[in-house]
């Protein structure tokens, strides 16, 4: 059934009709919002998810050994089930002040849009088609996953998806932001930890002895200045720098991380061969400094066309609320999904920004036709 036809359902109209009104929507948000949930210690937030759940009266709900929560609404033709996921960490420390502002027509607060929103979204997603009963052939599995910022390298949806895999069909991926934007194609992504090692020594009696830390300073200096093409678009990124135990002492041992992006595949690996090459003859110039690479992050790329039914389902769902559709390439959860041929995108639900930083914030008005295209989308894709 196509998304007009959907929109015409009477069950469908008056769900259509409830999620118009985005406030409980963002009351579920800034609920997820208040529960710190850093990648690698997102219990709590988990523990939330798994109870709204249960709540919901969805069938098989669980949580596994890395606190992803599973959820599912059974459809009569069972599989291949769609999977609706978003991901419940963030990138902010458990310390971090949480508390949102009101300024005009946006909420500010840290981790709202990425990911409270999305996960609100989930659960209202849920919600709504349980209280309509709205029907659909497919199963529908609801999965909050952890993992999906920093070094957690996707891990939760790797998890998910090799516990679902003989049911897996497509795969909807929400974010809270970029209202209107489809992702389809994914974003390589491969990140090292690279580290030296020195004997070390006083800073005055062994002067003279290498330094961890200045060899590890040379080495990204030479990094920094590397080629890379503007097409296929391809970026890298030194995050971070770290070693060294006092002012006086030369360092026995350095840090850095090190991010490497493409959206073609053959441009990411000839990145990477180049910064291989460079540690190499680094590490081969002096036998006092150890080198040594690690990888903390491995994102395969993969993509559907912009043709595929699903994007096509995405594109009309989005029209269908009057949304301008926008298609980017990115690093999101989907990238294991496509990279293993399963059909999926990653879809924004209201629009917002400074993602990452303390005042991220959303425009909740736009979160009830967020919701609504969502609801097309799943209903179509499930059946």
């Amino acid at each position: 059934m196509d998304i007009q036809r959907w929109r015409a359902h009477p069950l469908v109209r008056s769900a259509l009709a409830e999620l118009a009104d985005y406030r409980p929507i963002l009351a579920t948000a800034l609920a997820v919002q208040r529960i710190p949930a850093p990648t690698f210690d997102e219990g709590e937030r988990t523990a939330f998810v798994l109870e709204r759940f249960r709540a919901l009266g969805l069938q098989d709900v669980t949580c596994d050994d890395l606190n992803n929560v599973y959820g599912r609404r059974p459809g009569p033709v069972g599989s291949p089930a769609l999977i609706v996921s978003a991901h419940i960490d963030t990138v902010f420390p458990r310390e971090t002040d949480l508390t949102v502002r009101y300024e005009g027509d946006r909420v500010y607060g840290p981790g709202l849009g990425d990911n409270s929103t999305g996960v609100a979204a989930l659960i209202h997603l849920a919600q709504t088609l349980q209280r309509h009963d709205l029907p659909h052939q497919r199963d529908i599995w609801f999965v909050a996953n952890v993992g999906e910022e920093g070094l957690g390298d996707l891990c939760g949806i790797k998890a998910a998806l090799a516990r679902l895999h003989k049911q897996s069909g497509q795969v909807i991926v929400l974010e809270g932001c970029d209202f209107g934007t489809l992702h389809h194609q994914a974003i390589g992504v491969r990140r090292y930890r690279i580290e030296a090692t020195s004997p070390g020594g006083h800073s005055w009696a062994n002067f003279g002895v290498p330094s961890a830390i200045h060899a590890l300073v040379r080495l990204a200096a030479q990094i920094a200045v590397l080629p890379v093409p503007r097409t296929p678009r391809t970026t890298f990124n030194i995050g971070v720098i770290e070693g060294g135990t006092s002012v006086n002492t030369i360092a026995e041992h350095a840090s850095m991380l090190l991010d490497m992006r493409s959206v073609d595949a053959r441009a990411l690996q000839h990145l990477i061969a180049q910064v291989d090459r460079l540690v190499a003859t680094a590490a081969a110039e002096t036998e006092t400094i150890q080198f040594k690479t690690i990888v903390v992050g491995d994102r395969p790329s993969g993509a559907i066309q912009r043709e595929h039914p699903l994007v096509q389902m995405a594109v009309s769902a989005y029209h269908a609320v009057g949304a301008t559709v926008s298609y980017q390439h990115s690093s999101t959860d989907a990238n294991i999904p496509l990279s293993q041929g399963i059909p999926a995108i990653c879809i924004g639900l209201t629009e917002g920004g400074n993602a990452h930083r303390q005042d991220e914030y959303i425009v909740p008005a736009k979160l009830g036709r967020g919701l609504q295209a969502l609801l097309l989308m799943t209903l179509a894709a499930s059946s």
